[in-house]
């Protein structure tokens, strides 16, 4: 949908994402509450979505994106991820920093600009979060990973993915070492989260650091 209004985009990215790394569809309540809205504001913007064919929902249900509502959501993170990738590698943006910028730029940059900056990175497959960044026709690369939170003790393998919802927990894991391709071995759990062992050394990770890493098995 070329031209959509800001809001239009910027709703269509959180529904997506939502479900990119996990089952469960999205309600209009927990829309309202990763978009920091009024639940009223939200359900009427829900409702033109659905006239402008953008998502199905009925009373009291669920949130699905349809084909062209996917459409407009895979070039929106397209560009989101693009922009944190390049903040990044160009401008030294560490990876807590890039997600407000890349909401702002997003928006105002051009095709053009955003292709030669494609380019420029060569052609990436994830951000600096390990999110995967749709190609230019829609085609998604997703690692088939884990969250570490499900990892049981004696768990092997790379951190594939870190959430990059929580900036405190972004600058919590880089502080310990722990970044995209980090080899990690879960060692024993506890009350409170879980012991890892890095090539740095062992780490204690709560409950929610371990609910923002996702990671791939080793090979064995």
């Amino acid at each position: 949908m070329p031209g959509a209004p800001t809001a239009i985009e910027d709703y269509v990215k959180v529904i997506y994402a939502h479900t990119e790394w996990q089952p469960q569809k999205i309600t209009p309540s927990a829309l309202a509450a990763r978009l920091g809205l009024a639940a009223s504001s939200v359900t009427e913007m829900v409702k033109k979505l659905a006239a402008q064919g953008l998502v199905d929902h009925r009373p009291y249900g669920a949130i699905e994106l349809t084909a062209d509502g996917t459409a407009l959501a895979l070039r929106m993170v397209r560009r989101h991820r693009l922009i944190e990738t390049w903040l990044v590698q160009h401008f030294g943006y560490t990876w807590d920093e890039v997600h407000d910028e890349a909401e702002v730029l997003e928006h105002s940059m051009s095709d053009r600009l955003l292709d030669a900056i494609d380019a420029q990175l060569g052609h990436p497959v994830r951000d600096p979060h390990g999110d995967p960044i749709p190609a230019e026709d829609g085609t998604v690369q997703r690692p088939d990973a884990l969250q570490l939170a499900l990892a049981e003790p004696g768990f092997a393998g790379a951190v594939a993915r870190i959430s990059d919802r929580d900036p405190l927990v972004l600058r919590h894991l880089a502080a310990e070492g722990i970044a995209l391709d980090t080899e990690l071995t879960v060692r024993q759990r506890s009350s409170f989260g879980a012991t890892v062992t890095t090539p740095s050394g062992d780490r204690e990770l709560s409950d929610d650091a371990l609910a923002s890493i996702w990671v791939i098995a080793r090979s064995t």
